[in-house]
């Protein structure tokens, strides 16, 4: 059994929400924590959604659950309110700021669709939890070996590209699962995702369970429901989602998803850490044995498949969109690595209650992006005027609107770069440098700051896994270089560490998508010094504009190109992409 294992079986970790309180009004220390509860406290905290800061003792990061990404104004307006007031750093790291570019005060919009912030302290959770209780939102497991967050699509009942809308049922299999003990201690994370959207932008592909449209003949009458895809993920083994032969009624859902864990939970690996996942599971069995002990533990019928209706992949929302309802708009705000302001936040909830209907939302999205709903097209110019528009506008450059970043070293305790500056910097050199076909209106680019796959690079047109590299041969020019973040008041670009020769860096990937034509990126060149980066892509992207065929995307050409001929236009360019590895190899 491993130590997560042992923690869980000492104490429930459902247990640890009445435990928060407690130590909260103690005012214990970390130091005092760990000394009464032992290790096990940290891996128990992260089912109150809390994860302990990797370098800053006696701050958490919190994490708040966002069924489908749907908020009312209200809770908006709450989370962008506990952002402002207790998401602040102390004087010794920083103060108001400790963070050049966001300053202080602010919360990351996460590719599961939560809220995460940073700096909070224990005394303060309790307050928290309580104002959340009172628009109903929760933090309880947003974190930790149970049902995460439930994805959903954010423009739910909006669109036209929709079969049904499955909010409702985002809601009831998300209710079930939060605070319930029965199915809070499965062998790893359990990542869930519900759509009734033709477009797929839940990402049913790379979740442990995913719910896609569908319709079906039963009893001579034409149904809709949904087809199940199981066993997708990222991390170090990424693997898509395997169809099951089962349509399953909306109804059914929650008694559906029920099965599905409680087979994970009696036939998951509980010995090696890193084979825990479902998709370990499913890979192991097969789809079909697998399938086979879902039906086993089922209570409901499950007839078999029908007709699919999925039409492809749709990465983000953002822009000015026409609703099904006549004269309304939903807007599509550009979040680059999808960290704003508290104050921000509420001014964009804010400015829904003034521009939108009485049904207007605020919804976050996979690609940590968020939207305000339910516009009247008259207000849509009076909307787009206020200050918080400007600055994550709906109509961003193609890297910009792409851009994805995880927490990285800043506050993660997996971290190995820093991550939300250097994405964004790179993002904006991109689209300076870069001119594209107008028809190119966003290219993805995903930059995770270690091997988890937080902000899921395998799917991108590039993707980014940060390194601690060694250089080799030749010196880096980053200190001496105007693009080495003094424009945001960062380090150096390369995030020089003890000694001159050892930098921040990242392995290289191309060709990621999820869609009709699903693959996971190749990883095309390992160990490349982050300020080689950008020149890196400013030769790719040149020959891809050359060679470029008809309305082909950069994912398709480089499928199309071989790998050391892709390695080769890269290490063409005028910066050191190849002369480091791996720090350790």
């Amino acid at each position: 059994m491993n130590p997560v294992e042992r923690y869980k079986r000492e104490k429930h970790p459902l247990d640890l929400v009445e435990d928060v309180e407690r130590y909260a009004e103690e005012g214990l220390s970390f130091e005092e924590l760990e000394a009464r509860e032992g290790g096990g406290a940290w891996e128990r905290f992260k089912w109150a959604g809390m994860y302990a800061h990797g370098t800053h003792d006696d701050y958490f990061m919190l994490r708040t659950k966002v069924p489908g990404g749907h908020l009312t104004p209200e809770q908006a307006t709450t989370i962008g309110e506990v952002a402002r007031e207790f998401a602040t750093a102390p004087d010794e790291h920083g103060g108001a700021a400790q963070n050049p570019v966001w300053g202080d005060a602010y919360l990351d919009i996460t590719t599961r669709q939560d809220v995460q912030m940073h700096w909070i302290e224990l005394e303060d959770v309790p307050e928290i939890w309580e104002r959340y209780d009172e628009v109903g939102l929760t933090t309880i497991q947003g974190c930790g070996d149970s049902a995460r967050n439930v994805l959903g699509c954010p423009a739910a009942g909006l669109s036209g590209r929709e079969a049904f809308d499955a909010q409702p049922v985002v809601d009831a299999v998300s209710d079930f699962f939060t605070g319930n003990g029965e199915y809070a201690n499965l062998p790893r994370k359990f990542k869930l995702t519900i759509t009734g959207c033709t477009e797929d932008c839940a990402q049913s592909q790379i979740n442990d369970v995913g719910l896609v449209p569908a319709e079906r003949e039963i009893d001579g009458q034409s149904h809709y429901g949904f087809h199940a895809r199981v066993g997708g993920g990222l991390s170090d083994g990424p693997r898509m989602a395997s169809e099951l032969d089962v349509f399953v009624r909306p109804e059914d859902a929650v008694e559906f998803t029920r099965a599905v864990a409680q087979t994970f939970k009696e036939l998951g690996e509980r010995t090696n850490r890193g084979l825990c996942r479902m998709r370990y599971l499913v890979e192991q069995m097969g789809p079909d044995r697998f399938e086979e002990a879902v039906r086993d533990r089922c209570t409901v019928d499950l007839p078999t498949r029908g007709t699919g209706l999925t039409e492809g992949y749709r990465g983000d929302h953002v822009g000015v969109h026409d609703q099904r309802e006549e004269r309304l708009t939903y807007i599509g705000f550009n979040v680059v690595a999808g960290r704003m302001g508290g104050e921000e936040f509420v001014e964009a909830a804010e400015a829904a209650r003034r521009y939108g209907t009485e049904e207007t939302t605020v919804r976050l999205a996979t690609d940590q992006n968020f939207l305000i709903t339910h516009v009247p097209e008259d207000d849509v110019e009076d909307l787009l005027a206020e200050p918080f528009a400007a600055a994550y506008s709906p109509d961003p450059g193609p890297f910009t609107r792409g851009a994805v970043g995880c927490t990285g070293s800043e506050f993660c305790n997996y971290g190995i770069i820093e991550t939300k500056r250097r994405i964004r910097r790179w993002a904006e050199r991109l689209d300076e440098a870069i001119d594209l076909p107008e028809e190119i209106d966003v290219v993805r680019v995903h930059l995770s700051g270690c091997s988890a796959s937080c902000a899921q690079p395998q799917i991108a047109d590039v993707g980014f896994r940060g390194e601690t590299v060694k250089v080799l041969a030749g010196e880096s020019e980053a200190s001496r270089s105007p693009e080495a973040g003094a424009e945001d008041g960062g380090a150096a670009e390369t995030g020089r560490a003890a000694g001159d020769d050892i930098v921040e860096g990242v392995d290289l990937g191309l060709g990621g998508s999820l869609g009709l034509d699903n693959e996971f990126l190749d990883w095309v060149e390992t160990a490349v010094p982050a300020d080689a980066v950008v020149p890196a892509l400013e030769a790719l992207f040149g020959i891809y504009a050359e060679e470029r065929g008809e309305n082909e995307r950069f994912y398709e050409w480089c499928r199309r190109v071989e790998n050391d001929r892709l390695r080769t236009i890269a290490r063409g360019a005028d910066a050191n992409v190849s002369g480091g590895v791996a720090h350790g190899d």
